[in-house]
């Protein structure tokens, strides 16, 4: 898109237990760039519960928030007042946190003069592919998180239709249920690989749910049950029991997410015939390096492209909220001030749909 201005847009990002802002610029032909990224993790706040507590989180967020938004701004060379518009995750989340976020966002709108956007997390996931890569619509989202395991059709800024989710846990919370059982400490995704370096995948045969069914729906719950079971059988643990049981365990979490990637893939080539297949990976999970292998492997037997953002960007942050800000500002829609935070909001709500004269 061309002839629009270039917007400088504020991010701020509270919905869990990273407080990040950042200024990413648009420029007139729709290209983004980052102008700065900063990202206070709350990891040693909450390592000793073996994972996030709200209120932690909720209370981190209000003491860190400012300095971050300034230290955003110093980085970027811009000040407050030469922002076009504040950009801020209103939902889904951890609402002490989300809601941190979105009233200092509100505050500096208010004080400012500047436009607010509110911006859906998962949406801000969703369009982070743009910035990095400038895809084009339509594409194919699976993002894996800790908290989302779903995959979604991208067909527009504010046009999503999710094709399959989790019924139970997500990937993440999986993968950190895992950890913990296994003792393996806080964050689980990053220690189950690990230690799983070292394992055999192939010793224990975990099941894989739902892989008989047509569905693009994802279920971890009985995975991680089997994975209990064994280890409750095999107590006291060695250390190569451990070892194999994680490998085992993510050997079977990549099959699931592989076959269902070609299977989410299969329904794009039938729906979209003839239209470049782009699978873009968000969340944290993505920077497990076997599953992406297997999903390096699927794609290229689809004759499929995979993008994976950078890591920092995959994760929770500030650019890809801006991002999302950037994109709807273009786009003229805003939001009022008494615009709600929200625990939960699916991404293919119809509240997520931008009015043709809001362009």
């Amino acid at each position: 898109m061309t002839g629009q201005a270039p917007a400088t847009i504020l991010g701020i990002e509270t919905s869990c237990d990273e407080t990040a802002a950042a200024v990413v610029l648009r420029d007139e032909f729709g290209k983004g760039s980052i102008r700065s990224n900063v990202v206070r993790s709350q990891l040693d706040e909450h390592a000793a519960f073996g994972g996030v507590v709200p209120e932690l989180a909720a209370r981190a967020h209000v003491t860190y928030l400012d300095h971050i938004i300034a230290q955003a701004c110093r980085e970027a060379g811009v000040s407050l007042d030469e922002v076009d518009a504040i950009a801020a995750t209103a939902g889904p989340g951890l609402i002490g946190g989300v809601l941190v976020g979105l009233t200092t966002a509100k505050a500096l709108a208010a004080a400012l003069g500047k436009p607010l956007i509110a911006v859906n997390h998962l949406e801000a996931h969703a369009l982070t592919a743009r910035l990095t890569d400038g895809v084009q619509f339509p594409y194919l989202m699976l993002l894996v998180s800790g908290g989302h395991s779903q995959f979604v059709l991208v067909r527009g800024v504010g046009d999503y239709q999710r094709w399959g989710s989790t019924i139970d846990d997500a990937l993440g919370e999986a993968f950190d249920k895992v950890a913990k059982l296994l003792t393996l400490g806080h964050p689980g995704g990053p220690a189950v690989e690990r230690i799983a370096r070292s394992g055999d995948p192939k010793r224990f045969k975990f099941p894989r749910p739902l892989l008989r069914e047509a569905r693009l729906d994802f279920s971890f719950s009985g995975l991680k049950t089997a994975v209990r079971l064994q280890a409750e059988a095999l107590a006291p643990l060695s250390d190569q029991d451990v070892a194999d049981i994680a490998a085992s365990f993510q050997a079977a979490v990549a099959e699931i997410v592989a076959v269902r990637s070609r299977q989410a893939l299969e329904r794009f080539a039938s729906e979209f015939p003839g239209q470049a297949m782009r699978l873009v990976v968000a969340g944290g999970v993505a920077a497990n390096q076997t599953i992406g292998a297997a999903l390096r492997a699927v794609c290229v037997e689809a004759g499929a492209t995979l993008v994976v953002p950078p890591m920092a960007l995959c994760t929770d942050n500030g650019a890809m909220v801006a991002w999302a800000g950037a994109e709807r500002f273009a786009l003229g829609a805003l939001d009022d001030l008494d615009f709600t935070a929200r625990p939960r909001w699916p991404l293919d709500l119809d509240d997520m749909r931008i009015e043709p004269d809001a362009a």
